[in-house]
Parts: structure tokens; C-alpha cells; sequence
């Protein structure tokens, strides 16, 4: 996955605005105003930062060590900094963006 099919497939969202609220370098994602994902343009490989459920956040740091580390620059608890390396599979990744996604938006 790259950055402009990350992009692409959060727009399809309902309710989805994108933005730079903390500088160019920084893309926001947001859904009623509150933010969901976050990625840097500048990182390589591509990285982007997920809200999760705490204990799923555990487990999936254990299971992916490499790739989905404690949310950089946020709440460690809540959120997990995924490195698209090709460790996890496009729809791994699509699982996390949804679950995000789900926990910002309330919805099932």
C-alpha cells in the first residue's frame, strides 16, 4: 500500500475530511471532526498512526513487533503506529484503518 491508495481508500469513508492541522508534513484524517488516522508524507516506508482497543493494541504489537509499534507522538494506549513494510497484508492493514475508523465514528 502506498500513500495515495491509503488516501483513496479513507476518502470512500462516510463523514471523512482530510486536512494538515499540524504542518504540510502531517496528513490528517478525520471523521465528526475528530481524528482517526494521521500519516507523514515524508516517511519511508509508509507509516500511519490508528486509534485501537487497548487490549487489541497489545496483541497485535506482540504478534507484529516490527511493524505495528506503540502510536508515536500519541496516546499509547489508544494508538499504534503501523510501518507498511510487507509484513501485513493489504487487508490486515484495511482491518486497522476500519477498526479506527469505527471507534472515532461509533459504528459497527
Amino acid at each position: 500500500m502506498h500513500i495515495e491508495e491509503l488516501r483513496e481508500y479513507i476518502l470512500q469513508k462516510a463523514l471523512v475530511t482530510e486536512g494538515f492541522p499540524f504542518g504540510e508534513d502531517t496528513l490528517v484524517f478525520k471523521v465528526k471532526e475528530k481524528i482517526f488516522l494521521l500519516t507523514g508524507l515524508n516517511s519511508s516506508p509508509l507509516q500511519f498512526n490508528v486509534k485501537c482497543d487497548p487490549d487489541k493494541a497489545i496483541q497485535l504489537r506482540e504478534e507484529y513487533p516490527d511493524c505495528v509499534l506503540p502510536g508515536y507522538h500519541m496516546n499509547k494506549k489508544h494508538w499504534n503506529t503501523i510501518i507498511v513494510d510487507g509484513t501485513l497484508s493489504k487487508k490486515q492493514l484495511k482491518e486497522m484503518i476500519d477498526h479506527s475508523y469505527q471507534l472515532v465514528n461509533k459504528t459497527k
